[in-house]
């Protein structure tokens, strides 16, 4: 259970003409949220837009409020809105938070705004912009005044778009959230005041926090003149209103052979308890937020990691997949349980809409994937260093960089490259892979090698995803202050250390271009291979939804890559599960033309895979072929 220890009132209003001032659009007392003067029972579910399709906010919202919630709750990821520094991403239609919000007005709920700076969610670096790491002297989550002053410049940049969407001037943004679990991570009371302060300056609306619902992570999170919520979410306490700020309904799903998919609809012990804590919350007028109503994505390469006992476990594309509206969109058996629930509580629950009705999904017959090209022909950009960095010195914030070395005299021994693997080393000579040393272990596998001049020795990372959390006291490497991913410094064989490094970047925004296929065969243990195949669909009927054509698609034949659609990136894939497909919305199709479907191979080892669209989530753990060998 997460609550509320935050709940600030901070509103603008007009010096009244009368004698007794109009109630506040919306606020809060001792024991209640107020909307307008009169008690308010915030039902809310987690949605975050940036996880989901833009063409499919309206159905998602729609969705949300069928459920009976009134509000909604989205978290903002810094590092979306402002990819690079001083680049406001705002308009790009993926980020257009003020359409989302007008789109929640027009279906008549309310929205929370969870902009951080930092908000976890299993997203890379917690939501921070890798660019930070890049700052002199900046200390994330502190009293630092490099990060204050970013920190601002996002804030200002969100007020300038949001603030219009305020209930204090007609909108339906009813609370801003700042920070996420703090006390979890630090006991800064200086940085947590110079939030508030800086969040109030431009937010009209209440503000507040969440925390875990142990007293010394509320009280370390807390922050002067916010009542510290002390007890849990069915307690006596009269501090303020009751918000559980995280009502946990489903999990994060993490990659590797023994990760495993929970769905809450299959456990009837969970439902129970889901149902428990929906009654004690809703039968005592206090507020809550689920979480999460609806998971969505994490597309691309947006997803972070998890840094723990002293290994990176990746988050896996698919966020919350048990949640109440499926990775789809489609409403689950566990969405109408909780539904009925809700309902019982609500004074005019005829007034809800109907659920809408599951669209169906497609079926894509197998589409042959033929490779292309080596990864080495499709870097355009070469940069040469005496020895290696790490991609944030280059400006790079995601995917994969290489680094090559030219060997001018004989080396044999271990491999060292840097501190630690960060996250995934492999090793290649002469094109020919040697190894893994993958941080996903406690106890990498090391890498002996036999070198002579003339030698090229390939060292291919892939940024698996900067750690989303910490927690203090857990006696673990604070990677939140630690975010660089690659190499950097001195690489050594044995006892030689190797000087001279050409740098190819390759961040996987976006696929190559493409134009023949490879002839002869695919060797085992080559360089990463691009794969491509090409799909046609019929043209969309004139009743047809473009969500109709959505679809879970399966690369067999793979081990380890990154899948594009048409150009977008969809994320990974790792055979060890337990996702094995990826969630394609119809809306990046192209009816009535040709389709592309495109794959980074990172261990290529068959001449063609195969690309197949399926109408049900593939889940399947097996044993990672790279894994250390006892």
């Amino acid at each position: 259970m997460h609550l509320t220890q935050v709940v600030l009132g901070v509103m603008a209003l007009a010096v009244p003409t009368w004698t007794t001032p109009p109630p506040a659009a919306f606020g809060y007392n001792g024991t209640d949220f107020l909307l307008r003067g009169k008690p308010f029972v915030i039902i809310g579910g987690q949605m975050d837009p940036q996880r989901i399709p833009f063409d499919y906010w309206r159905r998602r919202i729609v969705a949300a409020k069928a459920l009976g919630i009134n509000t909604i709750f989205s978290s903002v990821f810094w590092n979306e809105m402002e990819p690079e520094r001083g680049k406001w991403a705002g308009k790009k239609p993926a980020n257009n938070l003020t359409d989302f919000v007008h789109i929640a007005k027009e279906e008549g709920l309310y929205v929370v705004l969870r902009p951080g700076p930092y908000v976890g969610g299993a997203r890379d670096w917690g939501g921070l912009p890798y660019w930070l790491s890049r700052i002199r002297g900046l200390k994330v989550r502190s009293y630092n005044e490099p990060f204050l002053n970013a920190t601002k410049k996002y804030f200002s940049r969100l007020a300038k778009d949001l603030g219009r969407l305020q209930i204090t001037r007609g909108g339906n943004l009813i609370m801003v959230q700042i920070e996420n679990e703090y006390g979890s991570y630090g006991d800064d009371m200086r940085y947590r005041e110079a939030l508030r302060n800086m969040a109030a300056s431009l937010f009209d609306v209440p503000l507040y926090t969440t925390d875990g619902r142990d007293k010394l992570l509320l009280q370390d999170g807390q922050t002067p003149r916010f009542p510290l919520r002390d007890e849990a979410i069915a307690g006596t306490s009269s501090l303020g209103p009751h918000l559980d700020g995280e009502a946990h309904i489903s999990k994060p799903l993490q990659w590797g052979p023994e990760a495993r998919h929970h769905a809450g609809n299959d456990d009837p012990e969970l439902i129970e308890r889901y149902l428990r804590n929906l009654h004690m919350a809703l039968s005592a007028n206090n507020s809550l937020n689920l979480y999460m109503l609806h998971g969505g994505t994490n597309f691309g390469l947006s997803a972070g990691s998890l840094y723990t006992g002293n290994r990176t476990i990746p988050w896996a594309s698919s966020y919350h997949d048990g949640s109440l509206l499926d990775e789809a969109g489609r409403t689950t058996p566990l969405y109408h349980i909780l539904r009925a629930e809700i309902l019982k509580y609500l004074p005019d629950a005829s007034a809800v809409p109907s659920p809408p009705v599951n669209l169906p999904l497609m079926h894509l017959d197998d589409v042959k994937l033929e490779p292309y090209a080596s990864i080495l022909h499709t870097v355009s950009h070469t940069k040469t260093r005496k020895m290696p960095v790490y991609m944030e010195k280059l400006k790079q914030g995601r995917g994969l960089i290489l680094y090559e070395h030219k060997v001018r005299r004989a080396a044999n021994g271990t491999l060292q490259a840097g501190d630690r693997p960060r996250d995934r080393i492999t090793v290649y000579v002469n094109g020919r892979r040697k190894g893994v040393i993958d941080s996903f272990y406690e106890q990498p596998a090391a890498v002996t090698l036999s070198l002579k001049a003339g030698d090229a020795l390939q060292l291919l990372v892939e940024n698996a995803g900067r750690t989303s959390h910490w927690r203090k006291g857990s006696g673990e490497t604070n990677l939140m202050d630690d975010p660089f991913k690659g190499i950097n410094g001195s690489v050594t064989v044995g006892s030689s250390l190797l000087r001279g490094w050409k740098i190819r970047q390759i961040p996987c925004k976006e696929p190559p271009i493409l134009k023949k296929p490879i002839g002869g065969s695919v060797q085992k243990g080559s360089l990463p291979i691009y794969y491509m195949g090409k799909f046609k669909l019929p043209p969309l009927r004139p009743e047809q939804f473009y969500s109709e054509m959505d679809t879970y698609l399966t690369i067999e034949g793979g081990t380890r890559g990154i899948v594009w659609i048409n150009g977008f990136n969809l994320g990974r894939y790792w055979v060890s599960g337990p996702q094995q497909s990826l969630y394609v919305p119809g809306a990046l199709l192209r009816p009535g033309s040709a389709n592309r479907i495109t794959v980074l191979e990172l261990k290529p080892w068959n001449m063609t895979l195969v690309a197949r669209g399926e109408t049900m989530r593939k889940w399947e753990n097996r044993p990672d072929p790279d894994a250390p060998q006892s």
